[in-house]
C-alpha cells in the first residue's frame, strides 16, 4: 500500500529522509476507497481492528469487514438524506461504529465532526448552529443523549439523532437496525475533490468559543509519516494508541496512518483509566507499539511492571504535551524502549518528531517532519538562531504542505490571525540546538516574564520532576508588583512526602530547582494539591490554574 503514495519506502537517515520523502497524491483521493477498499480488494482477510473493551467482549474486524460495514453504513446514511458536504457529528467514544462511520462519511463526500462524550446541552448548541449539523450520531447513554435531546430546540438545522445503543430513546434511529436493513450502497456519482473538507474539529481555545479546525480529503496522506516513520509500524504491527475518538489524537493513531501502512489497531474501550489494565491488555493481546501522552508514562512507570510480560512491546511514541526526561529515562530502565517524541497540532499531522533512525535527547521533540518547512520566530520578528527561543511557525512559500489545515472553517479573520504572507504561526515556543533537534518552551501564553527574563514552564516542571517527592507538577506565572510575575508551582506529592507538605519541603524543593537549572528559574511559590487540572485528553490545564490564582 505504501509504495502507492511515497517514492521511498525506507530511509538510513534523517538526510535521507528529509530529501528524499515524496508523497503521490492522488487526483480525488479518498481514504475510504483508496486506502480500505483497496486493502479489502487485495487482502480480505488481513486483520484491521482488534477491539475489546472492559467487559471482556472482543471483536476481530479484518479489511473486508470494515468495507462491508462502512458500505452498509453509508447506503443508512444515504437513506437519512445525508451526502456531499453534510456535517455529521460522531460522539462514539470508543466503540467499533466509529470507525464504520467515519469510513462511511468519507464514502459519500461528507464532513465527519468527532466530538467528546463530554459536551453540554450548550455545548451541542453551539457546535451545531456553527457548522449546520445535520446529524449526530452517538453512544445511546442516558447523560449523552439527554443533552443532545435538549439541544434540539435550539439546533433547526439538527434533522437526525442516532443511537448506536444500548439504548434507543424516543426521537432516535436504531444506528444498527437502520444498517442492517440498509439497501446495497451505490457509489455517489460525484463524490469529493481534494479541496472538499472532510474533516472538523472544534478546537478547545483559552479563550472565546471553540474554533471549527477543517481538514481537506487529502489529509489522511499527511499522517504516512505518523503511520510508518514515527510509529515505525509495517503490515505485522498490533498498535494502541489510547486516545477516545473525540480527540484529534484518535485520527493520528488509530486510523489513517496505521491503515496506509496495513497496521492492525488495537482499541481499548474503557471509562475509567487503570494503568495496570493497559498493561495487562499489552500483555494478553501481545501489542507491539504503544502511543500515549506523557501523563499515562507517568502513571505506568509507577505499577510494578515486572509482575506482566511486556515483551511483545517494541517500539513506544509519546505526544500531547512535553516529555520529561525523568518518565524517558525510568520507562527505558525498566523496559528498555526508548520513548519516541512527536509534536503536532489539531491544524497540523506530525509537524516534529523522533523517528528511528534518530537517537532521542530526551526532552526534546526531535526533528523537523520533511513535509513542513519549520522555523522559529523571535518576539522582535527575527528568524531564531540555533539555542534561541522563538515561536514554531511552518513557512509555505514553497507551497502549502500536505497536513496543514485549509481554514478555520467561516471565520475568515481567525484563520488570517494564525496563517499569512505563507506563514502558519503554532502559538508554541521552543528552540532548536546545534543538532537540528527542537526543545519545547511552552505555549506563547505560557511564557512566564519575570524580570526581564523569559521562562518557559516546561523546563522548571522538568527540574522539579527529578526530586522524589513530586508525582506531577505545573508551572504558571503569578502577578508580582516588583518582578512582573514570579514563577508558581503547583504540586502533586508522592503519597510518601503528603505528611510532609509545609514550609520545609517547599524550601527543599526551591533549592533542588536552583540546583538543576538556572537559579533564576525557581518557583518562588509553591502549592500543594490532590490533582491537576487536565483535559480529557490528559493535558494539564494551566489556564485554569492561572484563572484562579489571578481572581
Amino acid at each position: 500500500m505504501l509504495e502507492k503514495f511515497i517514492n521511498k519506502t525506507s530511509f538510513s537517515s534523517q538526510e535521507d529522509f528529509m530529501q528524499n520523502f515524496k508523497v503521490k497524491v492522488p487526483f480525488d483521493f479518498n481514504f475510504g476507497y483508496d486506502v480500505v477498499d483497496e486493502w479489502a480488494k487485495t487482502h480480505p482477510d488481513k486483520k484491521a481492528l482488534c477491539w475489546t473493551n472492559d467487559k471482556g467482549e472482543h471483536i476481530d474486524f479484518t479489511y473486508a469487514d470494515i468495507k462491508r460495514e462502512s458500505d452498509k453504513t453509508a447506503s443508512y446514511f444515504q437513506s437519512l438524506g445525508i451526502g456531499h458536504g453534510d456535517m455529521v457529528m460522531l460522539i462514539l467514544k470508543r466503540r467499533f461504529e466509529f470507525w464504520f462511520s467515519i469510513i462511511a462519511l468519507h464514502k459519500l463526500g461528507a464532513v465527519c465532526i468527532p466530538a467528546t462524550h463530554l459536551l453540554t446541552e450548550k455545548d451541542i448548541i453551539y457546535r451545531c448552529n456553527a457548522a449546520d449539523i445535520k446529524m449526530i450520531v452517538a453512544v445511546g447513554e442516558d447523560i449523552v443523549t439527554g443533552h443532545v435531546d435538549r439541544s434540539v430546540k435550539d439546533s433547526p438545522s439538527l434533522r437526525h439523532r442516532v443511537s448506536i445503543g444500548p439504548s434507543i430513546p424516543e426521537g432516535w434511529d436504531d444506528f444498527h437496525k437502520g444498517i442492517e436493513a440498509a439497501a446495497p450502497f451505490v457509489k455517489p456519482d460525484h463524490i469529493n475533490s481534494n479541496e472538499d473538507i472532510s474533516l472538523l474539529y472544534f478546537t478547545s481555545g483559552t479563550t472565546g468559543n471553540p474554533k471549527m479546525v477543517a481538514h481537506d480529503f487529502t489529509y489522511p496522506l499527511g499522517h504516512i509519516i505518523t503511520g510508518s516513520f514515527w510509529h515505525n509500524l509495517h503490515e505485522d504491527s498490533l498498535h494502541l494508541t489510547l486516545a477516545d475518538t473525540g480527540w484529534g489524537k484518535a485520527v493520528w493513531g488509530k486510523l489513517y496512518g496505521q491503515w496506509i501502512a496495513g497496521a492492525n489497531v488495537f482499541v481499548y474501550d474503557f471509562d475509567k483509566f487503570t494503568p495496570a489494565d493497559v498493561l495487562e491488555m499489552i500483555e494478553k493481546y501481545r501489542i507491539t507499539s504503544f502511543c500515549a501522552p506523557p501523563t499515562v508514562f507517568r502513571f505506568l512507570i509507577r505499577e510494578d511492571m515486572s509482575r506482566y510480560d511486556i515483551s511483545s512491546l517494541k517500539y513506544c511514541t509519546i505526544a500531547g504535551e512535553a516529555l520529561n526526561p525523568k518518565v524517558y529515562e525510568e520507562f527505558y530502565r525498566i523496559t528498555g524502549i526508548k520513548l519516541m517524541e512527536g509534536f503536532g497540532q489539531t491544524e497540523t499531522t506530525l509537524t516534529i518528531a523522533t523517528y528511528p533512525w534518530v537517537e532521542p535527547k530526551p526532552g526534546s521533540m526531535g526533528i523537523a517532519n520533511p513535509q513542513y518547512d519549520i522555523d522559529l520566530l523571535t518576539p522582535d520578528g527575527r528568524w531564531a538562531e540555533d539555542g534561541e527561543q522563538g515561536q514554531i511557525v511552518i513557512r509555505t512559500e514553497k507551497g502549502k504542505p500536505l497536513g496543514l489545515f485549509k481554514e478555520y472553517y467561516r471565520d475568515n479573520e481567525k484563520t488570517r490571525e494564525a496563517y499569512h504572507d505563507n506563514v502558519y504561526y503554532t502559538g508554541d515556543v521552543a528552540w532548536r540546538d546545534e543538532d537540528g533537534y527542537y526543545w519545547f518552551v511552552g505555549r506563547a501564553d505560557d511564557v512566564i516574564k519575570s524580570s526581564g527574563y523569559r521562562i518557559g514552564p516546561f523546563e522548571v516542571e522538568s527540574a522539579l520532576m527529578t526530586h522524589p517527592a513530586v508525582v506531577e507538577c505545573a508551572i504558571t506565572g503569578v502577578p508580582d508588583e516588583v518582578r512582573g510575575q514570579v514563577v508558581k508551582a503547583t504540586v502533586v506529592l508522592a503519597a510518601d512526602y503528603k505528611a510532609k507538605a509545609g514550609d520545609s519541603l517547599i524550601k527543599e524543593l526551591q533549592d533542588h530547582v536552583k540546583r538543576v537549572t538556572a537559579p533564576y528559574k525557581y518557583p518562588r511559590v509553591i502549592e500543594f494539591v490532590e490533582e491537576l487540572p487536565k483535559t480529557i485528553s490528559g493535558k494539564i490545564r494551566r489556564v485554569e490554574i492561572r484563572d484562579k490564582d489571578n481572581k
